[in-house]
């Protein structure tokens, strides 16, 4: 059964349902602009599904979302991979739940073309960000487009919008189109204060944690200075030079292996900040 459409008209589980009722074996190719993915099925139940870094639930539900498309199934086209374990009733329940919840996300995110960029903000209150809120701050710098961070995290569009619109509500983020100005243009490049000052917090425990008694007054001043600076516009270059003071002042109050061991436990904060910025 030769099977070809526009997802404009018909949405991907109801073309799902429609072969999965007949119980064929075959591969659905979904195209939607430069994005390219695959599902899978075996007498009618879908087995694997890959787009992109996703493989999986997570690659069906991915494109399950997409309103604008084509799609194509070849029967008899098998993958020896089983990445799927969910029913297809189950999935496309989950899928529905996702496409009704992104139809909310569009209305402050219409296109994962835009930039997102941290907006100015008024003042100096303290933003509480969630583990993932985190990493994903980590990766905004005012140039790559939402799918771009998405593909760099190998998270889905979806997960990485629901994190953005949480944060455009609250004022944390914009958007821009990709095509406008790099030179100023109203957003930030590179880590943003609040990326900075979380940054900061993290060396500060760590640095405390190393040091122990007796040192804790000379960490808390470095971190005080640090943050004073980067609330004064100062950029990751605040970050590294209070490392290396903190470095400093344990190896003269503990010794330079502790001074070592601090060195190598603050490299990895280092590190994911360096790989968002480049």
């Amino acid at each position: 059964m030769a099977l070809q459409g526009s997802l404009s008209e018909l949405s991907l589980p109801d073309v799902i349902q429609l072969v999965s009722v007949s119980g064929k074996t075959g591969a659905f190719h979904l195209i939607n602009g430069d994005d390219q993915g695959k599902i899978f099925l075996k007498d009618g139940q879908i087995i694997d599904a890959n787009i992109g870094n996703l493989r999986g639930e997570q690659a069906v539900y991915e494109m399950a979302i997409w309103s604008t498309g084509d799609f194509s199934f070849t029967p008899g086209e098998t993958s020896t991979d089983v990445t799927v374990q969910r029913s297809n009733a189950n999935l496309m329940m989950e899928a529905a739940r996702r496409l009704d919840e992104w139809r909310v996300l569009s209305r402050r995110i219409p296109s994962l073309d835009l930039v997102p960029f941290f907006s100015p903000r008024e003042g100096q209150d303290q933003v509480t960000l969630s583990p993932q809120e985190w990493i994903l701050v980590t990766h905004v710098d005012g140039r790559r487009s939402i799918e771009q961070v998405a593909t760099i995290l190998r998270w889905s569009a979806f997960d990485v919008s629901k994190l953005l619109f949480g944060m455009i509500t609250s004022g944390l983020v914009a958007l821009r189109e990709p095509e406008e100005g790099q030179d100023n243009g109203g957003f930030q490049a590179g880590p943003s204060p609040i990326t900075l000052l979380g940054l900061a917090e993290k060396i500060r425990t760590v640095a405390v944690d190393v040091v122990g008694s007796g040192g804790e007054k000379t960490i808390e001043k470095q971190y005080a200075g640090a943050c004073t600076s980067i609330e004064r516009g100062g950029d990751l270059g605040i970050i590294r030079e209070m490392v290396a003071q903190n470095s400093k002042a344990i190896s003269l109050l503990k010794g330079a292996e502790v001074a070592a061991m601090f060195d190598e436990q603050v490299r990895p904060l280092l590190g994911g900040i360096d790989e968002g910025s480049s």
